[in-house]
């Protein structure tokens, strides 16, 4: 049996003579631990009947952690032996749904998981609502419209600066525009740190400190949890135990309701979620020959990406291109951000669209990240991409300033080893990523 959904749109539009009223706020939902609605009933068949289940774990760095996300694999194992449970590690740090949804078919759907847990409420934290939606609803109906029998649980976390909405009885915004769409598709969400955040106000979690291990476990057992070091990333013995505690909870509760049916999709919440992202081979494109294709083999580089960068990209030499066509509404490309990286300059229909610098606060090493080419294009007509590496290089001692305690350490360097470490006008890239058609 096929469940189905109610849409409910509500707009309204005030206007005063000529003057339009200013934006309202989103909503801040009310707070709850779990939300059960249609539950996750085919997972968790598949579990009492001692199947083979894959668990797909799709965030940021906290479900990158050896926390919440190996817990909670082990608790399944724990809750149901007769099953074989494995996991699906599709987390990377520092990126949110606006990446996640591109890269949902490659890093999660073609592993065919039964379960599939989304955590981005830290990370789209100071997204837009229309952007969370469209990419949230994008993960929910590519999802599927590839395999209508994957249960979905939407999961929250939080910082510092998210406890006093929780304490207040409200979900931040990001989390407050995922219910939303959890409610529109009856898909159930756990928000594993409302219990952290009401012990905090309780005085029995501290939520930001550095405290070694053993004063940790010392505390713990007197009934004082330090949380994390930095506000945002739980230690995986104290602040990961309550989360892990939040999940056991509400899968206790979610695994009582429902049957087991495939999900079907009715109409969206907005029509121009990006359930048609994807994205190809960087390869794909038309490259200049300053391009190399770097072997994993080899290149310490292309070792350490290669889970999420099959064949991997680089061009070090101002003037090296990449051109491609998509039938199409965004495009964006999936790269690193990094110490010698440079500055990308990108064309759209003979349109210069702007500069990007590859590099940021955090470069004191390499990371995966997100090149937002262009978004709003007419999705009817094919448009011309032609991205072109510069000779210049970002300010990397004024942008690396933006973050002047943690990178203290390489601010101090003279002027000399500065420029050994991080003079460079790299680029790294994995895949093209678009919403439509790519055109040969």
């Amino acid at each position: 049996m096929a469940r189905t959904f109610r849409v409910t749109l509500v707009a309204a539009v005030l206007t005063i003579g000529a003057w339009a009223a200013p934006k309202a706020p989103y909503p801040l939902r009310d707070t709850a631990e779990f939300t059960v609605r249609g539950g996750c009933p085919t997972f968790f068949k598949k579990l009492d009947d001692g199947r083979a289940v894959k668990i797909g774990y799709l965030g940021g760095s906290i479900t990158a952690q050896n926390g919440w996300r190996p817990k909670t694999l082990a608790w399944f194992r724990e809750q149901y032996p007769a099953a074989t449970v494995d996991q699906i590690h599709a987390a990377i740090g520092g990126t949110g749904s606006g990446l996640g949804v591109f890269r949902l078919q490659n890093d999660v759907l073609r592993h065919n998981p039964d379960l599939l847990f989304v955590e981005f409420a830290v990370n789209d934290g100071g997204a837009a609502p229309a952007s969370i939606t469209r990419s949230m609803e994008g993960i929910v109906r590519q999802a599927w419209a590839a395999n209508p029998d994957l249960d979905i649980c939407f999961v929250y976390t939080a910082t510092v600066g998210m406890l006093k909405d929780l304490q207040a009885g409200k979900f931040p915004r990001a989390a407050s525009v995922m219910e939303t769409i959890a409610d529109h598709y009856a898909i159930p969400s756990i928000h594993m740190c409302l219990k952290a955040a009401r012990m905090e106000k309780e005085g029995s979690v501290i939520f930001k400190e550095a405290k070694s291990k053993k004063e940790r476990l010392a505390a713990m057992a007197k009934g004082t949890y330090y949380f994390s070091k930095d506000g945002v990333h739980p230690y995986d013995d104290t602040g990961h135990v309550l989360y892990l505690e939040a999940v056991a909870r509400g899968m206790q509760e979610i695994r009582k309701v429902g049957q087991p049916a495939s999900h079907t999709l009715g109409a969206p919440l907005d029509p121009n979620n990006l359930e048609k992202a994807q994205m190809v081979p960087f390869g794909e494109g038309q490259l200049s020959p300053e391009w190399k294709l770097l072997d994993p083999k080899t290149d310490s580089m292309a070792k350490r990406f290669r889970s999420r960068f099959p064949r991997m990209w680089m061009a070090n030499t101002p003037g090296a291109t990449v051109s491609f066509k998509i039938k199409g509404s965004v495009v964006n490309i999936f790269d690193l951000l990094g110490s010698r990286c440079g500055v990308v300059k990108m064309t759209v229909d003979g349109k210069v669209v702007g500069e990007r610098a590859r590099f940021d606060p955090y470069c004191t090493y390499y990371r995966l990240s997100q090149l937002g080419v262009k978004s709003g294009l007419d999705p009817e007509a094919v448009h011309t991409v032609t991205l072109e590496l510069t000779d210049k290089q970002p300010d990397r001692r004024k942008i690396l300033t933006r973050r002047a305690g943690p990178n203290k350490k390489v601010l101090d360097l003279d002027d000399a080893a500065f420029a050994k470490r991080f003079d460079g006008t790299e680029w790294y890239a994995g895949h093209i990523m678009f919403v439509g058609e790519f055109v040969k």
